[in-house]
Order: structure tokens, then sequence, then C-alpha cells
């Protein structure tokens, strides 16, 4: 079986470092990774799949916020909200990772909180690689299906988060103080933005099982099936037996 080409934006100061992982993780899903970022050919007629990868804050001239003192990367803005806006237009799928999960909503006309751990002051503040961050995943969404509805701990290295949802999006987790970790669309083409980082977290069949979802859907994509009832179909078939929560 021929392994779908996930194309995966990185920054061009840490992907050297980040993208390995990343591509590691869509390797043992069944799928082949090439790295993207600004300043480097981007063509999503090559690829059957794409992953806005985490790194710096999004600007927030991208979605009407407040000036900030964050570091920003501009061109990498511009680059991955085209990516975005062009793979909805050609029914390609998408994971967004942390960062990427924030830029899947804003390119689809949502609002990033700037300070959400200002906003959301029950939300455990963690800084971390390590699965500490415990969240729920909401009931009745593909998250669920993918990963299970056993709550979850995850890594967070974030100091946004979503505020007003993009179009064709509902929250699919949410941390013990409401701030919402994970998004996805509701229909094809596939879609899911989680705020932790997976590609860290490779032991853990749950988070390995959200880059298995976008090479199913990558593959769907491919071969001009549907991509969420693929997806739905191979979760079905892959339960995980453990019961683990992470």
């Amino acid at each position: 079986m021929t392994r779908p080409l996930i194309a995966v934006t990185t920054s061009n100061r840490s992907g050297w470092r980040i993208f390995p992982l990343v591509a590691g993780n869509i390797r043992l899903a069944g799928g082949r990774a090439l790295r993207w970022g600004a300043g480097r050919p981007a063509d999503l007629d090559f690829v059957d799949g794409v992953i806005i990868g985490g790194g710096d804050d999004i600007s927030p001239d991208l979605y009407g916020g407040l000036t900030t003192t964050a570091r920003l990367d501009p061109a990498r803005d511009r680059l991955e909200r085209r990516l975005v806006e062009g793979a909805m237009a050609r029914n390609l799928p998408v994971l967004g990772i942390c960062r990427g999960s924030q830029m899947i909503n804003v390119a689809l006309g949502g609002t990033l909180d700037q300070d959400a751990y200002a906003t959301f002051t029950r939300s455990d503040r963690v800084y971390t690689i390590l699965p500490k961050k415990r969240l729920t995943i909401c009931d009745g969404t593909r998250l669920m299906k993918i990963a299970g509805g056993a709550p979850m701990h995850v890594n967070a290295l974030h100091s946004q988060a979503v505020n007003k949802l993009g179009d064709g999006l509902r929250v699919a987790a949410r941390d013990r103080g409401g701030m919402t970790q994970a998004v996805e669309r509701i229909r094809d083409p596939f879609a899911l933005g989680v705020q932790w980082h997976p590609e860290h977290l490779w032991y853990a069949r749950r988070q390995r099982a959200i880059f298995r979802a976008l090479v199913t859907a990558a593959r769907a994509y491919a071969d001009g099936k549907g991509q969420v009832t693929e997806v739905a179909r191979d979760a079905a078939e892959s339960p995980d037996p453990s019961g683990r929560v992470f």
C-alpha cells in the first residue's frame, strides 16, 4: 500500500529538531513526511495531507488581536494561513499541532485569546513536554472516536488558545478550567487541531492514534473516498483494549 505524503510546516529556527520527531510519528502511522517552511516550495497539489506544526505565537494582525511583545514569525503566518485555506478548498486533510491548531481556527475566521491563562484562571498552567495536563474529550466528537473518551493527560507549551471558533469547527476537548484544547471540523475535509504536542508523546497509543487518523484521511483523499467516514471506520476497527488515560 502506498504511503500518503504529508507536508509538515515548521519554524526555520527549530524545524531541524522538530521535523524528525513529527516525521517519525507519521511513518509509524503509515505515511511519509515532507518538510515545508517559509521560503521553501510548498505546493498542495503534490501532497495528500498537511500538518501545521507548533512554534511562535500567531500575529494578532491575523485575527484582530492586540499588539504583543511575543516573538512572531509573519512569513510563516502567511504561508500557513494560505496552506489551511488552500487545503480546505482542495478537500485536503489537515492536522494542527499547538500553534497549528490555532492557525486552523484563525484561517477559518476564528479568533484567539492572547493570554489564555489570565482568562481561564482555573486551568492548570504547566509548561512541559511531559503529560502533566489533564483534559476532557467532548462527547460525540471525532476525537473521542479516534482517541477514546477517558480523560487524557497531555503536555502543554502554549500561552494562547482558541477563543471564537472558526467556520465549520467545534470544540473537541477542554481542560478543567474550560479552556479549549482541541477543535475539529464537522465534515470533510478532515481537520483536527490539538493544543498539545502529540509528537513528543509517541509512546502513548492514544497520541499515535491522532497521527494515524490524519494518515487514514490522507489515504482516503488520495483514493477519492470520504475522509471522515474512513477515519471513523478505522477507529472502530482499532479499539484500545488497555483503557489507559494517556
